[in-house]
């Protein structure tokens, strides 16, 4: 098991271009509420699993779908306590994404068959090119 790492915390920057300031906001406080409940953190994290593997097979999530997989890894390992390599901010963005993937009214509604999923893969690529430093360390850790 690997601890925190020494490097100050990067911010995570967020698609303002996608969503606004004050949704990002609430995404935010939303995802904070999870950092101490493991069991609500895995239960999002089944919840997200249960639609990406839905939306599989749509090009946007087929061309993420391996570091989508690694991703849902990495949160899994963290609120299990195995994983302590991510900084704060970095989770508090990857949960507050994965809670705006798994909501069914964002950006687009999920009711829009084809498009509903754009804007959420959008936010989980996004993501994971913010905090991809910190999925490389990750995988690191993981083949060890």
């Amino acid at each position: 098991m690997q601890e925190r790492s020494n490097e100050p915390e990067k911010q995570f920057s967020p698609p303002e271009d996608l969503i606004g300031d004050q949704e990002i906001d609430k995404w935010k406080v939303k995802a904070a509420k999870y950092i101490d409940d493991p069991k609500r953190t895995e239960n999002l994290l089944s919840r997200a699993w249960q639609k990406a593997e839905n939306a599989k097979n749509s090009q946007v999530i087929d061309a993420i779908w391996d570091k989508i997989q690694l991703l849902f890894s990495l949160v899994r390992d963290w609120a299990n306590g195995n994983y302590k390599g991510i900084s704060k901010s970095a989770i508090i963005a990857v949960i507050a994404g994965l809670i705006y993937f798994v909501s069914p009214l964002d950006v687009i509604p999920d009711f829009l068959v084809g498009l509903g999923i754009v804007d959420d893969a959008a936010v989980l690529a996004l993501i994971i090119k913010q905090i991809d430093k910190e999925i490389i360390r990750y995988k690191q850790w993981k083949s060890i």
